[in-house]
C-alpha cells in the first residue's frame, strides 16, 4: 500500500524543508508561523499515524509555491481540492499527473480549450507548463483524504491560502484571477479589484458545465488582456 505523506516528523514541521520557492518563504512568513499552520501540520501527522492515505505526497503539497515563484504570478486559478483518487493529485489544481484516467471536470477544460482557441485535445493532463508560465494553480485546501472529497476543508487550509490570495492582491498589480464557480467567487472579496482583474465562470465539472463555462472564453480572454499589455500570451497546450 502506497502512503502519499512517507516522511514526518521533523521534517514536517520545518517549512525551510518544503519544496517551495524563497519568494513564497518571503511574503508567507508571519503566515508560516501562525497556530493554525501548526495545527494543520499536527492533524496531517495524527491522520499518517492512523494509516490514513493523504494525497498528494508530501513532496508536492506546495508544488504550485515551486513551479510559480510569486514575483512571477500573472494568472491564479482557485480549485478547491486536490483530486482524491491513487496517484492523480500533485498539487496543481486541475491538474493531474500522467498515466491516470482523465477526470471529467479538467476534460470539459479541453472541451472549452478547443472550442476557445482551437487547442487540440491533448494526450497527457498534467499542467505543469501552465504553472511554468507563471500561471498559478492553487487549490484553497493543499491536500485530502483518499476517496473523500474536501475532506480537509476545516483543518485550516482555507486560513492558509485565504492569506495567499490576500497577499497576492495586496504586494502585486493587475493579476488575472479566474473564479470558476461560487466556492472560488467568495474568494473575490479578497481581491482588490481596482488593481486586478477577475473572471468568474461556472465549475467546468458535468454538474455546472453547461451553465456558461462552455463559451466563457476565458483563455482567449486572459491571452487578450496580456497582449494588451505587450505581455507574452500564455500557452495553453499541454503537450
Amino acid at each position: 500500500m502506497y502512503f502519499a505523506l512517507p516522511i514526518f516528523s521533523i521534517t514536517l514541521l520545518d517549512i525551510n524543508s518544503v519544496h517551495i520557492d524563497d519568494s513564497w518563504k518571503t511574503v508567507l512568513a508571519n503566515e508560516f508561523t501562525q497556530p493554525y499552520f501548526a495545527h494543520i501540520k499536527e492533524i496531517l501527522l495524527q491522520q499518517k499515524q492512523a494509516w490514513y492515505i493523504i494525497y498528494p505526497k508530501w513532496p508536492d503539497i506546495f508544488n504550485a509555491f515551486t513551479l510559480t515563484p510569486f514575483d512571477k504570478v500573472r494568472v491564479v486559478i482557485i480549485g478547491q481540492d486536490p483530486y482524491h483518487g491513487a496517484w492523480e493529485a500533485h498539487g496543481l489544481c486541475f491538474s493531474v499527473q500522467d498515466g491516470v484516467k482523465l477526470p471529467p471536470s479538467l476534460q470539459n477544460i479541453f472541451k472549452e480549450l478547443h472550442t476557445d482557441i482551437g487547442m487540440s485535445i491533448p494526450t497527457t493532463w498534467n499542467l505543469t507548463h501552465r504553472a511554468e508560465q507563471w500561471v498559478f494553480l492553487l487549490n484553497a485546501s493543499l491536500t485530502v483524504m483518499k476517496d473523500t472529497p474536501n475532506s480537509h476543508k476545516d483543518i485550516w487550509w482555507h486560513t492558509f491560502t485565504d492569506a495567499v490570495i490576500k497577499t497576492i492582491s495586496d504586494k502585486k498589480d493587475g493579476v488575472i484571477f479566474l473564479l470558476r464557480w461560487a466556492f472560488a467567487q467568495k474568494k473575490k472579496e479578497l481581491i482588490d479589484t481596482s488593481r486586478h482583474i477577475v473572471l468568474e465562470a461556472p465549475h467546468p465539472s458535468p454538474f455546472s458545465v453547461h451553465k456558461w463555462f462552455f463559451g466563457c472564453k476565458h483563455f482567449s480572454k486572459v491571452n487578450e488582456i496580456l497582449k494588451n499589455r505587450w505581455e507574452k500570451e500564455i500557452d495553453w497546450t499541454v503537450n
